[in-house]
């Protein structure tokens, strides 16, 4: 892609349960995050509000933090829509503004929104052609917008590589981190959300860590498996471990280096039951 890459940071916050909250904690929310310093919020789409929207209320409520729709829907808007949008988005906050494309789930394209789910890749490339050739738009903004894929498999990774600036990985091990970045190459972006849950200690935090790693296996049994975890609905320690940083935020420090070290350029964290407490603990600790 012809634009400069977005400026993430190393570190930055997934706000993937603000979605419940009145609009009011949000804007407080997203300017707590550039306060304490992160370099980008994250946030999904997936039953809550509208991606874009939300884009526009967070880079309202911020001054120069990157604003980054991590799981923006192909099937929520045609890819017509989602170019203006997000061209309007970069006029008025000039590289502030990160569109992450995601294949969706069957459920919400089938059930929720009524359409027909594709196959996955073949979904993708067909947006990223639409998205590339459609005309509308402010005048001022290149025709070819820029983004990231939602990638967990080999085959998306690859097309991040090929028509995005990289790909965003939610809830993977560090290992997988390795993976991405061999198949995604030496330029390519890797933006790496890294799932926690804190507490004075590992004891305290264990039943949680457990209940968000079964939350995550229905899309990563075959990945895992992959990775040498031969039975991942039994939920072991070690399972459970690469998947969810949990303890003190020592603990979760440790994971974000692990990754960066791994080959990610950017380390977002998403805290279970988030609170501002525990984002300012997390940036006391990895600054």
């Amino acid at each position: 892609m012809d634009q400069p890459r977005p400026r993430l940071g190393r570190v930055g916050v997934w706000a993937g349960e603000l979605d419940s909250r009145p609009v009011a904690e949000l804007r407080a929310a997203a300017s707590l995050v550039e306060e304490l310093g992160y370099g980008a919020l994250w946030f999904p789409e997936t039953t809550g509000r509208e991606a874009v929207a939300q884009a526009a209320i967070l880079l309202a409520a911020t001054r120069g933090i990157t604003v980054a729709a991590g799981m923006t829907d192909i099937y929520a808007r045609d890819a017509v829509t989602a170019a203006a949008a997000q061209r309007t988005l970069d006029e008025a906050y000039p590289g502030r503004f990160l569109l992450g494309l995601w294949e969706s789930h069957p459920s919400l394209v089938d059930g929720v929104r009524g359409h027909g789910y594709e196959p996955p890749v073949h979904a993708m490339s067909g947006y990223l052609d639409a998205l590339d050739a459609a005309p509308f738009g402010p005048a001022s903004q290149p025709s070819s917008p820029h983004r990231v894929l939602n990638a967990l498999d080999p085959a998306m990774l690859a097309l991040a590589a090929e028509r995005a600036w990289g790909a965003t990985v939610l809830g993977m091990p560090v290992e997988h981190t390795r993976a991405a970045r061999a198949i995604l190459g030496p330029d390519a972006l890797l933006a790496v959300t890294q799932i926690c849950v804190l507490g004075r200690d590992r004891t305290e935090t264990a039943d949680a860590a457990r209940g968000a790693a079964a939350s995550a296996l229905p899309n990563r049994r075959a990945l895992l498996k992959d990775l040498g975890h031969d039975d991942p609905d039994a939920l072991g320690d070690r399972l459970v471990d690469a998947l969810v940083a949990h303890g003190p935020a020592a603990r979760v420090a440790e994971r974000v280096h692990a990754h960066l070290e791994a080959g990610a350029d950017h380390v977002s964290l998403h805290v279970m039951g988030a609170t501002g407490q525990a984002w300012r603990l997390l940036a006391g600790t990895l600054w």
